[in-house]
């Protein structure tokens, strides 16, 4: 899975919290593209009989765990944001569990386009260097925030706290190969804007 010349295999997705990013992911699935999602590859990982949920159990407490036996993910989430450690923990279980089922799932792909969706791509010198192009999703910092409080179990101080802790969008806008500006715009706009992208990276292919 290093990052070389030669015919475009390896798409690196990233945008903030809220930018929309899952929807583009799911436009170039539709365009022919296989999608590794790392955030859905940790969900996976962090429901009840995961592979995580053991070491978990063991490096944050049983409350850490819910009733129905995954990870208590609002607690994680406020754990994480609040307390560096904590964060630092979370991902030394999490990161290679993610790291190795990511692997196994691109090896899986064959000669297929592959996009991995890493929210954390813009602060990871690793990921930067797996991929062959980074595609960012953007909008502006108020609709992000606007669009995370809207979310089931979260509100606009939580989406706040999360947004100012992300990277930055000129540091995401800065790694990347190609912008997607994701607001103002409807879903059949920014199909075209997926669409036309897809073609440009996979006309030589």
């Amino acid at each position: 899975m290093q990052a070389s010349a030669g015919p475009l295999r390896r798409i690196g997705l990233t945008g903030g919290i809220g930018s929309g990013k899952s929807t583009v992911a799911a436009m170039l699935v539709a365009c022919g593209a296989v999608l590794i999602d790392s955030d859905a590859i940790s969900r996976e990982l962090t429901q009840a009989g995961g592979a995580a949920i053991d070491a978990l159990r063991g490096a944050f407490g049983s409350e850490s765990i819910d009733a129905q036996g995954a990870l208590d993910r609002a607690r994680m989430r406020a754990l994480a944001f609040t307390d560096p450690d904590a964060r630092l923990r979370l991902e030394a279980v999490l990161h290679p569990l993610i790291g190795a089922e990511t692997a196994r799932r691109a090896e899986a792909a064959g000669d297929a386009v592959l996009v991995f969706d890493v929210p954390l791509l813009a602060e990871s010198v690793h990921w930067r260097q797996r991929v062959q192009r980074v595609l960012v999703v953007d909008c502006s910092s108020a609709t992000q925030i606007e669009r995370v409080a809207q979310r089931p179990g979260w509100d606009r101080a939580a989406a706040e706290r999360v947004v100012a802790q992300q990277a930055g969008r000129t540091l995401r806008r800065a790694i990347a190969d190609a912008v997607i500006f994701n607001d103002g715009i409807d879903l059949a706009a920014l199909e075209v804007q997926v669409g036309a992208l897809w073609r440009t990276w996979t006309a030589s292919r």
